[in-house]
């Protein structure tokens, strides 16, 4: 039993939704070479100042396609305490020493969490998200 659609689009998004799907099929993704080509097709949508109601609904349903391929094959773990750290540190300019006059933070554990020899405690957490202005559950990934 066929069901009939309760969206539809205008003539011209129709079109416009028409002609992408046969430039390139929405499919599941099933290579790192088919998720290249569909990444370049969302980059030229991307590109475009405005698109239209075809065009966008298109573009979301090839995102999903996307990111649920990339989310099976590509996953991406969190980074380590001492990776995140050392980025924060970068970002904002600052060097150990000044985060540990700024924050009360030990040296040395700010020094053991960059050598990756101590995880981030709960107390060093809310510190480091109130100086560096982020949310907390930024940094508790490893708790």
């Amino acid at each position: 039993m066929a069901t009939k659609a309760t969206y539809r689009l205008k003539q011209k998004q129709r079109d416009a939704y028409l002609e992408l799907i046969l430039a390139f099929p929405l499919a599941s993704i099933s290579s790192d070479h088919h998720l290249d080509a569909a990444q370049q097709v969302m980059d030229r949508l991307l590109a475009k100042s405005q698109l239209d109601e075809g065009a966008t609904l298109y573009l979301d349903a090839l995102s999903d396609l996307v990111a649920t391929y990339e989310d099976e094959h590509h996953v991406i773990t969190p980074a380590s305490d001492a990776e995140m750290l050392r980025h924060l540190l970068e970002a904002k300019g600052v060097s150990q020493a000044d985060l540990h006059r700024e924050t009360g933070i030990p040296k040395s554990t700010i020094s053991e969490v960059l050598s990756g020899k101590k995880p981030f405690s709960r107390q060093v957490i809310r510190k480091l998200a109130l100086y560096f202005k982020i949310d907390a559950s930024m940094l508790a990934a490893n708790l």
